[in-house]
């Protein structure tokens, strides 16, 4: 047979998505993450699933395989059975009124779940998946419901209002009056902008996965952003809630969202998780997924005392190693914003002046400051120092840099707040020596471990361990004081390449 003829794919695996923050599920995912509940699920006529975010409607059709399988033997007469599992057991609330009409046309077959094609018939065309235009609650510039910006959201009936329905109320039972749901699933928008400046946006996907567990599910499981990890735009209580809940008994993380998303590029990777209700253990199922290889741990989300979740499985016989010798972190040496006083866009003179120090503004462009104009840490104006970008990104594959590459800071010298500084040092021997380890793969290995985004203050620098500086250090030497075995030296070399 002609192979042209015979390929059939899935239409909802074709979809363009709507954008980088509303992306369509494919079905593979979709069913890697119903393999995560309990199939029994499947095999009873009263289990009740909702979908409180759905778009293409993929999550309630793939249900729906399940349960006209799983209810065979309970409901031998196939149309009964689908009239009984489209009536009783799946719901849908849809982000639009198009995203309403496409799930619907997944579940039912049909846009109109009261037209003649719809496989079970309603008495109206919503069916079980309603689409409600509401609007956003303003208080002072923004939704107090979603934090949406009124300049950029505040648009007549004939625009999407993008007020998702099951985020804008106080009491998500009231929606669905007072049913009790057994699975909540879904892949929710992830952000809204918030009318800051360069497109600023804050994320949603949170509030989403919060006002499902107001609901109580016996099983919640969403696909999301991994930025949650480090917390802050509003995410730290969301952060803190996550990884302090016993009740999430498997995490799936990519560290590329093109392995889940096709396309999509989402800075930080993307995750999908199970939360069991009746679950209290002390480990949950990590799965770390890369260059489509995985690696299942069962381990805390808090490990080693801390407040960070350890992102790689295989990092952490390596933490574990580092901070058995409890030594204090480098992350002190390593200022915070802004360590002069000034912003980013600022240049100072353009020439030399008495008594003028060198000001780095943005790639390195020299400048000029009177001392009297440094507002911070001018105590550290006259000494060596370090300095080091406070933001790098990189797409693609590993290995990373990580970090921009460090520079002398002579002194009579300071800087924007495009760097930061490290520091500072009373000889230039010790910053040149800070240096070569800023240049290790083992300490931006480190890095890497706390470093979700783009940004990278103090904090990114927690987990490196902070040495002698009479000498400089080359990766062979850490590995060697730290005991590494040639598999965790491997994983350190296929993550992080060399900084000429």
């Amino acid at each position: 047979m002609n192979n042209r003829l015979s390929y059939n794919p899935d239409v909802l695996s074709c979809l363009a998505n709507l954008s980088n923050d509303e992306v369509f599920t494919p079905p593979q995912l979709a069913n890697q993450m119903l393999d995560m509940l309990p199939q029994e699920l499947f095999r009873s006529p009263d289990t009740k699933f909702l979908d409180p975010c759905t778009k293409s409607g993929v999550f309630l059709r793939e249900i729906a395989k399940r349960l006209i399988e799983g209810l065979a033997d309970t409901i031998p007469d196939l149309q009964q059975r689908i009239d009984h599992i489209m009536h009783h057991q799946l719901y849908g609330i849809a982000i639009t009124r198009l995203t309403s009409m496409m799930s619907r046309r997944s579940l039912y077959c049909s846009k109109s779940a009261s037209g003649k094609y719809s496989i079970s018939q309603f008495d109206d065309e919503e069916g079980n998946v309603r689409y409600r235009d509401i609007r956003h609650s303003w208080v002072q510039g923004k939704c107090r419901y979603c934090g949406a910006s009124q300049e950029v959201y505040d648009r007549g009936s004939d625009l999407e209002s993008h007020a998702y329905e099951f985020i804008h109320t106080d009491n998500p039972n009231t929606l669905y009056k007072n049913m009790t749901f057994d699975v909540i699933i879904g892949n929710p928008p992830y952000q809204l902008s918030d009318g800051g400046n360069n497109a600023s946006a804050i994320p949603i996907y949170n509030k989403f996965v919060t006002q499902a567990l107001k609901l109580s599910p016996r099983y919640l499981t969403m696909i999301i952003p991994a930025r949650w990890y480090a917390g802050g735009r509003g995410l730290d209580d969301f952060r803190s809630s996550m990884l302090n809940d016993n009740r999430i008994k498997i995490l799936v993380d990519y560290f590329d969202s093109e392995e889940c998303f096709p396309g999509i590029d989402l800075s930080g990777g993307v995750c999908y998780f199970l939360w069991d209700r009746e679950f209290s253990g002390e480990t949950c199922e990590v799965t770390t997924n890369m260059h489509g290889s995985r690696n299942v741990m069962n381990r805390p989300l808090l490990e080693l005392g801390n407040d960070s979740f350890i992102r790689f499985n295989e990092s952490v016989t390596i933490l574990r190693k580092i901070q058995s010798k409890g030594e204090k972190s480098f992350k002190e040496f390593v200022s915070s914003q802004k360590p002069f006083g000034f912003r980013t866009f600022f240049k100072g003179k353009s020439k030399p002046f008495k008594d003028s120090v060198v000001i780095y503004a943005a790639n390195k462009e020299i400048g000029y400051v009177a001392f009297d104009d440094i507002t911070t840490n001018k105590n550290w104006v006259n000494d060596y120092k370090v300095y080091i970008s406070r933001v790098y990104g990189e797409r693609g594959e590993f290995p990373y840099l990580m970090i921009g590459k460090p520079f002398l800071g002579e002194p009579n010298t300071c800087c924007t707040e495009t760097y930061i500084v490290i520091g500072p040092f009373s000889t230039k021997k010790q910053a040149e020596n800070v240096i070569t380890y800023l240049r290790t793969k083992f300490l931006r290995f480190l890095v890497l471990l706390k470093k979700n985004t783009q940004d990278a203050p103090a904090r990114v620098y927690q987990f490196v361990p902070l040495q002698d500086f009479s000498k400089p250090w080359t990766d062979e030497e850490l590995y060697k004081k730290y005991g590494l075995t040639d598999e965790e030296i491997q994983f350190i070399e296929s993550m992080i390449r060399p900084m000429e």
